[in-house]
């Protein structure tokens, strides 16, 4: 055998081994989730939420607090109510002072602050919650924690506050888990098979924050080698997120 012929028989190998699969750079896109009362999903642990949002204007008093984790969907229920009342929504920097929270308010009777136990300017939520008492309008607040556990310092303030009604959403269970499942990766463009969604179910972690955890991240790992949803490629996923702590290694069957 020739030498020539001898060193082509490694770039003959090469040429007949099978590719490996590609990556491509993945980029965090804002997803777009549906957001209309149609695409609510009713379950026990927010059927309270949902009833108290949708009471609206028939509330106890003024303030209504939606109290829950990460991704529980307080947001969605901040979402239908903003459309139904026609409320503002103040973000972070309209709450930095009170004449920028009254100026974005202008002449409405309704806004809406999410994530309101995270505020570190407390005379600004002061004063567009006077506000919106004195024009006899309803405030709609998103917290993790109720208002009566968010340690505020002025004494007007955690007044007014006590006198919100606080709606918690409670933890999810397994149907509302497996229809949340198929939710989020719709909103991505990804469809499941039942096959699958009964493979990925006895090994997720049991909370609203822990299913979005897994949803990026089998999104991430679809498009990065640009492959469909399948076993193959959700035990990847969740041996992934084992070894960062963040589940349980994927289990075969036997």
């Amino acid at each position: 055998m020739s030498a020539a012929a001898s060193g082509s028989q490694p770039l003959a190998r090469i040429a007949r081994a099978p590719a490996l699969p590609a990556r491509q750079l993945v980029l965090d896109l804002p997803v777009r989730e549906a957001r209309a009362l149609a695409d609510f999903l009713p379950a026990p642990c927010n059927r309270a939420a949902l009833d108290a949002v949708l009471a609206w204007p028939a509330w106890p008093g003024p303030v209504l607090c939606l109290v829950g984790p990460e991704a529980s969907g307080k947001s969605h229920l901040a979402a239908i109510w903003s459309g139904r009342a026609r409320a503002v929504a103040l973000r972070p920097g309209d709450l930095l002072r009170p004449e920028a929270a009254l100026a974005r308010l202008g002449g409405e009777r309704a806004a809406l602050v999410e994530d309101a136990d995270t505020l570190d300017r407390e005379r600004a939520l002061l004063h567009l919650l006077n506000a919106i008492v004195e024009r006899g309008g309803h405030l709609l607040l998103t917290a993790r924690e109720p208002p009566a556990r968010w340690g505020v310092v002025l004494p007007d303030l955690r007044s007014r506050l006590a006198t919100a009604t606080p709606v918690a959403l409670e933890p999810p269970d397994e149907t509302l888990l497996a229809a949340l499942l198929v939710k989020q990766l719709a909103d991505r463009g990804l469809e499941i098979a039942p096959a699958l969604l009964d493979y990925l179910m006895p090994r997720i972690e049991r909370s609203f924050a822990g299913l979005r955890k897994l949803v990026r991240a089998l999104d991430r790992a679809s498009l990065a080698r640009r492959r469909p949803l399948g076993p193959g490629l959700a035990r990847l996923v969740l041996d992934e997120l084992a070894a960062l702590g963040e589940t349980e290694p994927a289990r075969e069957e036997g």
